[in-house]
């Protein structure tokens, strides 16, 4: 079984070379430089990474990714490629859940910081493993701004959330996985219904 998070781990490390440290991503106000620091600390700093969810240690968790940032950018891409083999998100028996979602939208990222790019082609088996994840963090995502809609994979099977959604949302489940982890703006994703809900829609936050 391919290990996907170990793909795309190794796809990102050899992008965030290929761009240097200075290249936008789609994180607001973070570089690739920025984005690598944020994914070491998330691994290898657990007092810290607690930041990225529970808001008074933002400014610790703030403080130690900025130090972690300050590294030689090869050495810290190294530390993203190479993480600890045991780490409470890294261990091979969490990796695959944790870190396949994870690092395929942070690649994504680092591919569309910049106009011109295009989605890139995934095979079917990989698109079938990111909607497994994707459909639940969609329902959970589409409850908590109040929408219902269809949600249509390319060649997979569709869900609802409603009997009579508001919406339907299309396209292969790469590029819904980027628009439901907040990056509508830079998905190819059709959305169909109500102007203003679907103007909404692409507006709100959605995501973690």
């Amino acid at each position: 079984m391919t290990n996907y998070a170990r793909q795309e781990r190794a796809l990102l490390s050899d992008l965030l070379l290929s761009e240097g440290p200075d290249a936008p991503t789609l994180c607001e106000g973070w570089t690739t430089r920025d984005l690598a620091a944020h994914l070491v600390v998330r691994e290898r700093r657990p007092d810290a990474s607690a930041g990225i969810v529970i808001p008074p240690l933002a400014g610790y968790a703030e403080r130690v990714r900025l130090a972690r940032a300050a590294l030689p950018y090869e050495r810290l891409v190294g530390q993203v490629r190479n993480p600890p083999g045991w780490g409470p998100l890294t261990n091979p028996l969490v990796d695959p859940l944790a870190n396949t979602l994870e690092f395929f939208i942070h690649h994504e990222d680092v591919r569309r910081g910049r106009p011109g790019w295009e989605p890139r082609p995934l095979t079917p088996a990989f698109e079938a493993h990111l909607w497994r994840t994707v459909k639940l963090l969609s329902r959970a995502s589409l409850r908590r701004v109040g929408i219902t809609a269809e949600i249509a994979p390319d060649g997979l099977e569709p869900v609802r959330t409603a009997t009579d959604p508001q919406v339907r949302i299309a396209g292969p489940a790469g590029e819904l996985a980027v628009f439901f982890f907040g990056r509508q703006r830079a998905t190819r994703v059709t959305v169909e219904g109500d102007p203003g809900i679907v103007e909404r829609l692409r507006t709100v936050r959605l995501g973690v």
